[in-house]
């Protein structure tokens, strides 16, 4: 199949998780503007309502928003649900939600701890099995899912986030290979460091990091991402700071980890 950017007939519908800010706000916007009517998601009821309008109001496309907690169990098969009884046939469906937090595992809230599990691995995963099954029925659409540069490598204190992130990333690449010959193509995006909410925005660090491209701007991202996924690309590495913290995550030797671990006043020691 060509490579080449095919976007599907205006009004196709997409729908976008985490649409509220930062990478998935942006990947809403980017396809609005490519003719996508969009279905916004997100754990924020004021906040997502008003991306939809904005949507309305800027693209003239049509635009939906529904308030769910994806972190809940039954998140994946209500929100499947809901799209049936609106009567739309998602051609794009873009697993964006996610959070993050810096902790030992020992020391790590159980309660917080589930719902990332449960936000970055159960709900996409199920997500895919519902969106999936019909999109292979209909023989087209697109899945991705966001990953991270850092699931190249495991580091202690973020061992929740980074292996939700590996999971997904190996979890994108079967996924591909069940459903390419059914016409359905599913894309990984790994993006490095991203300035979203993860980040103070107001420090100098991370001012001057964004300026000289080693912290990326969400819109630049989503730029790559829905071109990446509407040309079947198996893998999203936006700008060359993702590239590059891919290969260096995968050629850092673990005993450099573990010793950077060892000397961290970040995690605990007897």
């Amino acid at each position: 199949m060509s490579s080449a950017e095919k976007t599907p007939a205006r009004g196709a519908w997409a729908l976008v998780t985490g649409a509220c800010s930062g990478i998935g706000l942006e990947t809403a916007l980017e396809l609005a503007a490519k003719g996508f009517s969009l279905f916004v998601l997100s754990n924020r009821c004021t906040e997502i309502e008003a991306v939809a309008e904005r949507i309305r109001n800027e693209y003239s496309v049509e635009a939906l928003s529904m308030h769910l907690d994806l972190a809940r169990p039954e998140a994946a098969r209500e929100l499947y649900e809901a799209t049936i009884e609106r009567g739309l046939q998602i051609e794009v469906l873009v697993n964006n939600a996610g959070v993050f937090f810096f902790s030992e595992i020992a020391d790590a809230d159980p309660v917080r701890a589930n719902a990332l599990l449960q936000l970055h691995v159960v709900t996409p995963s199920l997500l895919a099995r519902y969106f999936g099954r019909d999109m292979r029925a209909h023989r087209s659409g697109h899945i991705m899912f966001v990953s991270s540069a850092s699931a190249w490598r495991d580091f202690p204190g973020m061992a929740y986030y980074g292996a939700s992130k590996r999971y997904i990333r190996s979890f994108a690449t079967s996924l591909r290979d069940e459903l390419q010959p059914w016409g359905v193509n599913v894309t990984c995006l790994a993006p490095g460091a991203v300035s979203t909410g993860l980040f103070d925005k107001s420090t100098k660090a991370v001012q001057v990091a964004t300026r000289l491209g080693f912290v990326l701007e969400p819109r630049s991202v989503a730029q790559a991402a829905v071109k990446g996924m509407l040309k079947r690309k198996a893998l999203v590495l936006p700008g060359f700071s993702s590239k590059a913290m891919a290969v260096g995550m995968a050629l850092l030797p673990r005993w450099a980890v573990s010793l950077a671990g060892r000397h961290t006043r970040h995690l605990s020691r007897p």
